[in-house]
């Protein structure tokens, strides 16, 4: 249907303009608009800005969150989109007192990790970011743009959602209807809040200036830091809070943001002074943008309402410390994104649908207490505790503990789903879906799988289809042929890929895995036969059908 000729009238008669409609074009909106155009779900994605607004925000992207550009199509246009030269490297570093005093060590060493992901991590603006999804979206004839127009209003029924939606800075008013809607549209999200979806907040009481700035002396002054793109300067009196640096391209321009006293506005404060201080060093400051913001936690409350999603800063908000954010939303995208399609196309229900709320909600919750929140008070605690004035040789001690913690903490940074109602699990009944976890290569229920080498000398990673896929490693063939009959008895789209437990792929220790869209493993098992009935059970479960697991 043309959306400029569609009418208020047919849109609240119940004809739907597209299958699942997106409020909010920044990066989680539109992954989740590729997640479900390239599954030929047809959207309609909403955008308030005709282009992407110039804030060198969300810059540091995971190994993971490449993964999802990798199945987006998209990898390498985001690699050429990179504003720092591959070769000098975007790694980050943490600093006391200031950027060229006598103590610093490496900070967010994410390539630690690297050998667990199909692909490497990589660092950009998030304009740069969201124009290279854009164009992706473009490419995909399911997928509609409304740029320049924002959601007013939204009612929701047994059949559908009504989202009214103005063209900002003009007079036309529309009525989108569809299956479905999902709020990506910030932390001030208007679809949260006409769904009703509460939040909890934690405030700290902090206003934080986001300052863009153009420099070449600060790049000569940190070239004794090669291979850095962003620094992390802590001071007493910040109390555990961050003075944070960032490049945003490779010798000209940066980023900083710090918290400032209550009341500072753009015209009553030295932020020159501020940012030399924190450098330890004069150098040359030209401003191209002072902001402001609230450093605070939010949490919604539920991920969804009825036909009603939200995802990214809709569902969640923190400080820019760690990268978090975007990553973090994106995932929200591509759990969201298949279980949707899954939904639309009749291989999920309901039960698939809530498991998004029942994933993505506890994980962003441990991310804020067990590591966000976490590193302010344990900076604050040793800022507290030690002073390199007071007692020299105490406070080199600890700062060496603290680095080697600094690599510990990217190793423990694994998002799993192990109590997910859509997952196998096991013995136990008592696991959690969290931030917490371990890097490791053997497969396990409701975990990211490692890559492995097939024996045909393709990754695994390339063997993957749509759906579910099923890695069947030195398997009896009447137990392959059991699932491939049970998912076609229950229509669920599975790639099997036949192995021997030989070589690298040995080191899954399964014989069985069951892997999702997303690649989050959904069942592991250990011997070469499975039964008929099992298979169906698994399969039930992966379709989000309530089974009995303990027969397995």
């Amino acid at each position: 249907m043309n959306l400029n000729s569609m009418s208020t009238q047919q849109a609240t008669a119940g004809a739907h303009d597209a299958e699942v409609v997106i409020v909010g074009g920044g990066p989680v909106g539109m992954g989740l608009a590729i997640e479900l155009g390239q599954r030929n779900v047809r959207c309609v994605v909403v955008e308030r800005y005709p282009q992407p607004q110039p804030i060198p925000k969300g810059q540091n992207l995971t190994q993971r969150t490449m993964e999802h550009f990798h199945f987006w199509g998209a990898e390498q246009q985001l690699r050429a989109a990179r504003t720092i030269p591959p070769e000098y490297g975007i790694g980050g570093l943490t600093a006391y007192g200031t950027l060229l005093g006598p103590y610093a060590y490496d900070w967010m060493q994410r390539e630690l990790v690297k050998p667990f992901y199909y692909t490497a991590n990589e660092r950009l603006p998030q304009y740069a970011t969201e124009a290279v999804l854009r164009r992706r979206v473009a490419e995909l004839p399911s997928v509609q743009t409304l740029y320049g127009w924002e959601a007013q209003d939204m009612v929701q029924d047994a059949d559908g959602v009504s989202v009214t939606i103005a063209e900002r800075g003009g007079d036309g008013r529309r009525v989108l209807r569809a299956a479905y809607a999902a709020g990506c549209d910030g932390s001030r999200s208007r679809v949260r809040e006409l769904a009703g979806l509460t939040q909890t907040r934690s405030d700290h009481d902090r206003l934080m200036v986001l300052l863009v700035f153009r420099s070449h002396e600060l790049h000569t002054l940190l070239e004794r830091f090669p291979g850095k793109s962003y620094y992390n300067v802590l001071q007493p009196e910040l109390e555990g809070y961050w003075k944070f640096f960032g490049r945003v391209d490779l010798g000209t321009t940066w980023f900083f943001h710090a918290p400032v006293p209550a009341g500072t506005t753009a015209d009553n404060f030295d932020f020159r002074a501020y940012l030399q201080e924190a450098v330890g060093a004069p150098f040359d400051i030209e401003f191209e943008h002072i902001g402001f913001w609230d450093l605070r936690f939010m949490l919604a409350d539920s991920y969804r309402k009825g036909r009603v999603f939200i995802a990214g800063d809709a569902a969640h908000s923190h400080p820019p410390y760690g990268g978090y954010g975007v990553n973090s939303g994106l995932e929200d995208a591509r759990n969201l994104g298949w279980k949707l399609a899954a939904t639309l196309q009749g291989w999920g229900g309901e039960r698939l649908l809530d498991s998004y709320d029942a994933e993505r909600r506890p994980v962003f919750g441990s991310t804020i207490r067990d590591f966000i929140a976490k590193s302010i008070e344990t900076d604050r605690a040793f800022l507290a505790a030690h002073d390199p004035a007071r007692d020299q040789a105490a406070f080199e001690q600890s700062w060496q503990d603290r680095a080697k913690g600094a690599v510990g903490e990217v190793h423990a940074f694994e998002p799993n789903y192990e109590g997910s109602p859509v997952v196998w699990p096991g013995s136990s009944q008592s696991r959690t879906c969290s931030a917490v976890g371990s890097h490791r290569f053997e497969a396990r229920a409701g975990h990211h799988l490692a890559p492995a080498t097939h024996s045909s000398g393709r990754n695994v990673f390339e063997a993957f289809g749509p759906g579910y896929t099923l890695l069947a490693l030195g398997a009896r063939p009447d137990a392959v042929q059991a699932f491939r009959d049970a998912a076609a008895a229950l229509d669920v789209p599975l790639t099997i890929v036949e192995d021997q437990v030989d070589g690298e792929i040995a080191r899954y220790s399964a014989r069985w895995v069951l892997v999702r869209p997303d690649q989050f493993v959904t069942w592991v098992g250990n011997e070469p036969g499975v039964c008929a009935e099992d298979a169906r059970k698994v399969l039930e479960l992966a379709r989000g059908e309530t089974v009995d697991r303990a027969a397995s």
